[in-house]
């Protein structure tokens, strides 16, 4: 990932930050090897607190990979609450079932392979935390299924606002022009109020009103 901080300083919070449980590892050395993009133990931990604070019961995620934010919400949910995720990849699906299965999480997670907006549409009653990673293209068309089944004071959190810097470019990529239309939408959109934290690769953070 292109650098858009100062040298060294995601270098230091990697430092400083707590070992993880030797599943999380496992699953951090596999994304590093494969070169699969996860959210990483910077924003795993705040999932795990913005869960916690907003003592959230039922998370979804659009765009799962294989299982590694899921992981940092089960932490913080425990037996309280459930988690489906959703993602394009039937082999991601079976990587995220066997990690979490051995990593003893006790929340239940349902895994649900296929297009994440459709499968989106076919879940019923009011959502806790939207977590959001699909493809960054896609990403303006999050913003209306989501309002629509966020329940107020909910959490619609979406990662690579910053998008290794390709968002500060004149012209880009059908990717990165989905991400900066989502960032412009959302800001401007009067259901959430939205601040982007500048953490690894940009997360956002709405709150539904």
């Amino acid at each position: 990932m292109e650098m858009i901080f100062q040298s060294g300083i995601e270098e230091y919070l990697h430092g400083v930050t707590p070992e993880r449980p030797p599943v999380m590892q496992e699953m951090e050395k596999y994304a590093a090897d494969k070169g699969f993009p996860i959210v990483g133990p910077l924003v795993g931990r705040f999932l795990y607190q913005m869960a916690l604070v907003s003592q959230a019961q039922r998370v979804i995620e659009l765009g799962s990979g294989f299982g590694y934010s899921a992981y940092w919400f089960s932490l913080a949910l425990g037996t309280r609450g459930s988690i489906t995720m959703i993602d394009g990849s039937e082999n991601n699906r079976r990587l995220a079932t066997d990690y979490l299965a051995r990593a003893g999480l006790k929340t239940p997670i349902d895994y649900r392979a296929g297009d994440a907006l459709e499968v989106f549409a076919r879940i019923e009653g009011e959502i806790d935390i939207v977590f959001n990673d699909i493809d960054k293209e896609g990403y303006p068309e999050t913003i209306d299924p989501v309002a629509e089944r966020l329940r107020r004071g909910g959490l619609f959190i979406t990662d690579n606002l910053l998008w290794s810097g390709r968002v500060c470019r004149e012209a880009g990529d059908e990717a990165t022009r989905g991400v900066v239309e989502f960032t412009r939408r959302l800001y401007a959109d009067p259901r959430f109020f939205t601040t982007v934290v500048p953490l690894r690769d940009g997360i956002a953070l709405a709150i539904r009103l």
